[in-house]
């Protein structure tokens, strides 16, 4: 299959609500060469990265909108769009190329129009983008509902957020302490010719100069690195993890804060990783299996403790709630596409119900760990500042370490470029048993 039409056919499933990229891309791509396979995903990606502004500009070259039947030519347009501003592909190849694969559409009306519209951005597009610039929606790149979330919620921080979602994202490692030491494995990645930096925040992370096929990397299939943002390998550290403890780690897919929980603490009792679908938990098992650890996995709802939870306290519990995540756009840029406004209010809901649920299995002393990987304070101090106030028994702890920005309960951290990803932590304490007869 042509790469574009691949890419085309993967973002119809998207700009129709049916699918994500993490989807619907993997069904194209077998049916792809394998020296396109590469390209096929620059063309899927960074279409859905620009998406906002390629469609303010397909909507001035269009004397009207295509219908919901014909997402399919809209996705090709884009596409061809993207190549255009976007690619170093010749414009005469992403034209041609482009128009070529609507005979695959079995729409033939289509083609004149690809034609025409792309050979007028080939000539005007640039004047046309200018001309949009005023609006912040095309200047960002960002729907316009996250726009004015981000310029309301981070003033002077949004435009930096945005930039830092459209740009690619740093490949960062995380070493397995268990098997080398941090500098240790700088220093193979020096001799192995890959240039690399440690990591400010997680005393864990190497940043790599640029992204490379995770099997270059020195004993990679051995165990001895992983692939994970620096944000997220803060969970571990935070938690202050101790022999004997037993650990829960809630929404646990696809399993690298799993694994890091082990490496950082070997002793542990014992480690529950839940996650809703059993699917998921398959790629959690492959990830302990190569790192050669060891955890009980559970697939159900975490709300549902009376199903899963055996009655003895955990002593540490990583609640990694699902979210908007919209702290981590530039590895997935079709949360653009995918995701809606009215998603929050759902999302902080649920957050608020897991943590009620998960808070009866803490032990009197143990630490909760909430973190989403949102930079949404609906999803985040929000929800915090709602749990404390109906639970007695729940106090706040500072979190160690200089990483992101103080918020009036936990800690954001902003999507950085050539950095670490969005994310935002807090840190619970159980200081009293829950009243008998009281919920939540």
């Amino acid at each position: 299959m042509n790469p574009r039409l691949a890419a085309a056919r993967a973002l119809s499933a998207v700009l129709s609500g049916k699918a994500s990229l993490g989807s619907s891309l993997p069904e194209v791509l077998g049916k792809v060469d394998a020296r396109d396979r590469g390209l096929t995903q620059d063309l899927a990606f960074g279409t859905a990265r620009w998406q906002p502004r390629l469609a303010g500009l397909a909507d001035k070259l269009l004397q009207k909108p295509f219908k919901a039947a014909d997402r399919d030519v809209e996705a090709l347009l884009l596409v061809g769009l993207y190549q255009l501003f976007y690619s170093r592909i010749p414009a005469h190849a992403a034209i041609g190329e482009t128009v070529g694969c609507v005979d695959k559409l079995k729409k033939p009306w289509a083609k004149g129009l690809l034609n025409a519209v792309l050979r007028r951005a080939q000539r005007e597009g640039e004047a046309l983008l200018a001309e949009l610039e005023h609006d912040p929606v095309i200047r960002v790149a960002h729907p316009r509902w996250l726009q004015k979330a981000l310029k309301a919620h981070w003033p002077e921080h949004w435009e930096a957020i945005c930039a830092a979602n459209n740009a690619h994202p740093p490949m960062m490692l995380r070493v397995n302490r268990r098997q080398v030491s941090r500098d240790g494995y700088l220093a193979e990645l020096q001799s192995a010719g890959i240039e690399a930096h440690p990591c400010e925040f997680s005393e864990d992370g190497i940043r790599l100069a640029a992204p490379c096929d995770v099997h270059q990397l020195p004993g990679f299939t051995e165990g001895r690195v992983s692939v994970q943002d620096e944000a997220a390998q803060l969970a571990a550290s935070l938690l202050d993890l101790a022999p004997d403890q037993r650990v829960l780690d809630a929404c646990c897919a696809p399993g690298g804060k799993t694994c890091h929980l082990l490496e950082r603490e070997p002793e542990l009792a014992e480690l529950i990783a839940l996650d809703l679908e059993p699917k998921r938990l398959v790629r959690v098992r492959e990830n302990l299996e190569r790192l050669r650890l060891d955890a009980k996995l559970i697939a159900d709802d975490a709300r549902a403790t009376d199903r899963w939870w055996d009655g003895k306290p955990f002593q540490r519990i990583l609640l990694d709630a699902p979210c908007s995540a919209t702290g981590v756009i530039r590895r997935h840029p079709d949360i653009k596409l995918t995701r809606q406004a009215d998603d929050i209010a759902p999302l902080a809901v649920l957050q608020g119900e897991m943590l009620d649920a998960l808070w009866p299995t803490l032990d009197v002393g143990g630490v909760l760990l909430y973190a989403t990987c949102s930079v949404l304070p609906t999803e985040n101090r929000e929800v915090i500042a709602a749990f404390l106030e109906r639970t007695p028994g729940a106090r706040e702890l500072d979190l160690a370490g200089s990483f992101g920005l103080p918020q009036t309960h936990g800690r954001q951290l902003l999507p950085q470029e050539n950095g670490h990803d969005g994310f935002y932590y807090a840190k619970l304490i159980k200081i009293a048993a829950q009243p008998r007869g009281v919920s939540g």
